[in-house]
């Protein structure tokens, strides 16, 4: 009798965690259908993936970043409806440090949630969603090429 009341409970855990997995797994794989897509269109342009995330602004753009085939670091916007891909150098642009920078000259974030790249208007930026001192929702836009502020949301 001990055996089922201990048996019992351990069963019901490992369905539990298996079926987590497979919910997660299964929410994962748009994701991945989504990059795959993406490095085929990418083609040659991109040897090795180091991140790769979808934004979504007006449009839909696809991001991967990672090195060619001589190793430089380049980063590939694909707009989900033109599926024109667009290629940059990393060094072409500003950094992520370079772009969270440029917040802290102008604003003062309680906490920088995310900081990634994106494209609206066929203009390569950083996206920047921060919380500020009085815990509001905030966006900040950062031309990829020239740094210069390009749009603000703010206390959403």
């Amino acid at each position: 009798m001990k055996k089922w009341i201990i048996s019992i409970p351990i069963v019901l855990v490992l369905i539990f965690v298996a079926g987590f997995f497979k919910v997660y797994y299964s929410s994962m794989e748009p994701v991945k259908a989504a990059e795959r897509k993406s490095l085929k269109l990418a083609g040659e342009e991109i040897s090795k993936v180091d991140d790769f995330h979808i934004y979504n602004g007006q449009e839909q753009v696809n991001v991967l970043e990672g090195r060619n085939k001589q190793g430089k670091k380049i980063i590939v916007w694909i707009p989900e409806k033109s599926k024109q891909v667009i290629v940059k150098q990393a060094k072409d642009g500003i950094s992520k440090e370079e772009a969270i920078q440029k917040l802290m000259q102008e604003k003062n974030p309680k906490k920088i949630i995310s900081v990634r790249l994106g494209m609206e208007k066929n203009i390569p930026l950083w996206e920047i969603y921060y919380r500020s001192q009085n815990n509001l929702i905030n966006y900040y836009y950062i031309d990829f090429e020239t740094g210069k502020w390009l749009k603000k949301i703010e206390n959403l």
